[in-house]
């Protein structure tokens, strides 16, 4: 039954996941054009990957179904135009970022407004789909942290494989990039234990019972494969990286976008299907 009801969620599974690469990746190129010396090529590339990511993102949304009725979820349908109009603005905005980038002007209010375009789609997702204005202010720091996971990690990825062909590039960018994604993780495994302990979600699953309910399985896979693990892989793509072993830093990078989009998988199937938050 519980395989039954994600794999029932798969369309908003697939929202969230696609929405949080749109997302993260747009905040990464704004981050590595500000604060690294990342070169203009790979900043106007993160930029146009947000672009195409978020154009799947608004196509997904457009085609949602509703959402199932013993899941726990109310949405709130008012936000919904909101919701669309912002995933429809931020590929138009990802691209002005690339173009920023690619002239190599810092242009703070192309940044701020990328910034603002993203918390806007994520806010109005969170409004939408929390039931309550606690249960909205939960599900928008969940969904800020996912993105932030998801879009550091490809990013990080994809400037691994920089260095291959900029082998003068300084290590700084992308230590920057892993200790950051290292800080996020490790923000989530936090978060994971206070949605546990508060029986976070529609759901309203009484404290720490999730993790022996019929949902466990799932709930310790998100812990172990999604959170754990890929911290423990970003610090070692830390060291490696100070070490400028640039090819073990972008492979472990790779399996940690493998493990960090398979636990936003199964905490994204877990709240739209269980309405549990993890």
């Amino acid at each position: 039954m519980p395989a039954e009801r994600i794999a029932e969620s798969l369309a908003y599974i697939n929202w969230t996941v696609l929405t949080s690469l749109a997302v993260g990746s747009l905040v990464a190129a704004v981050a590595g054009r500000l604060l690294t010396e990342a070169t203009r090529g790979y900043l106007v590339f993160v930029a146009v990957c947000a672009a195409v990511f978020g154009v799947l993102a608004a196509i997904s949304d457009g085609a949602l179904p509703p959402l199932p009725a013993d899941s726990g979820i109310r949405p709130d349908d008012g936000w919904d135009a909101i919701r669309r109009l912002a995933l429809s603005a931020l590929p138009i905005v990802a691209l002005a970022e690339a173009l920023v980038a690619a002239r190599a002007r810092r242009a703070i209010p192309v940044a701020i407004l990328s910034l603002a375009t993203g918390s806007l789609v994520i806010g109005a997702a969170a409004a939408g789909w929390g039931g309550g204005l606690l249960g909205s202010l939960a599900l928008g720091v969940q969904l800020a942290v996912a993105s932030a996971a998801l879009g550091g990690v490809w990013a990080a990825m994809v400037l691994g494989h920089w260095y291959l062909v900029t082998p003068r590039l300084p290590e700084g960018p992308l230590v920057r990039f892993a200790r950051g994604l290292t800080i996020v993780l490790a923000a989530q495994v936090l978060l994971f234990v206070a949605w546990i302990a508060l029986g976070a979600g529609p759901a309203g699953v009484p404290g720490f019972a999730a993790l022996t309910g019929p949902w466990a399985l799932f709930v310790w896979l998100r812990l172990v494969v999604g959170l754990v693990f890929p911290l423990i892989v970003s610090w070692a793509a830390i060291q490696t990286a100070r070490t400028r072993s640039m090819e073990s830093a972008t492979g472990l990078l790779y399996i940690n976008v493998g493990t960090i989009a398979a636990g936003a998988i199964v905490a994204a199937g877990l709240y739209f299907g269980a309405g549990l938050l993890v």
